[in-house]
């Protein structure tokens, strides 16, 4: 498994090795032990799959705030998406800020995303499969949204989004009260 940080703390990118032949591959792509000798302890409990039919499909920017606040990892099943993670932390050094990773069944790749950063994604290709683990199972009650063109994202997009009801109506950023603290480590 190699793991790679990034320019926001917490947010790692895992991409596990592939074993092929001319069948396909194998790929482990979550081992607890494996996870641990890295130091990333996690326990989930909730597996997710969603399929977007449409390229430029744009689900988010979402979170799931305490008490069932939710770690994730995600991971493209089919096709091709760009996902994206934005700090909602208060007080983190980098509050606010955005990165993105094209994950692809092609390329392998996976995203950890933690507590306290909002996530959402585009997808590149029709068809395209989102899975993703998380540490806390569905509360309806602690489930928000964030507007997606209010922190900054360059989605790559080059026509409108297709959105749910609920992503054209959430409030931007600016009018956000975050229910996540920054907790320096030291």
């Amino acid at each position: 498994m190699q793991i790679e940080e990034t320019a926001l703390p917490g947010i790692l990118i895992l991409t596990p090795q592939r074993f092929g032949d001319e069948r396909g591959f194998f790929s482990e792509s979550w081992n607890r032990k494996t996870m641990q000798t890295h130091g990333i302890d996690l326990d989930f409990v909730q597996d997710n799959h969603s399929v977007s039919t449409s390229v430029g499909t744009l689900r988010g920017l979402h979170y799931q705030s305490p008490p069932h606040a939710q770690d994730k990892l995600v991971r493209c099943g089919q096709g091709a998406f760009f996902d994206v993670v934005v700090d909602i932390r208060k007080g983190s050094p980098t509050f606010g800020q955005w990165l993105g990773v094209e994950l692809s069944a092609q390329n392998g790749k996976q995203l950890l995303v933690p507590k306290g950063f909002l996530h959402g994604f585009v997808t590149r290709e029709a068809d395209t499969e989102i899975c993703y683990k998380c540490t806390d199972y569905y509360a309806p009650d602690c489930d928000g949204a964030v507007r997606w063109d209010s922190c900054g994202v360059d989605w790559g997009l080059t026509s409108d989004p297709v959105l749910s009801d609920k992503d054209k109506v959430a409030p931007a950023l600016a009018e956000f009260n975050s229910p996540f603290e920054w907790e320096s480590i030291s």
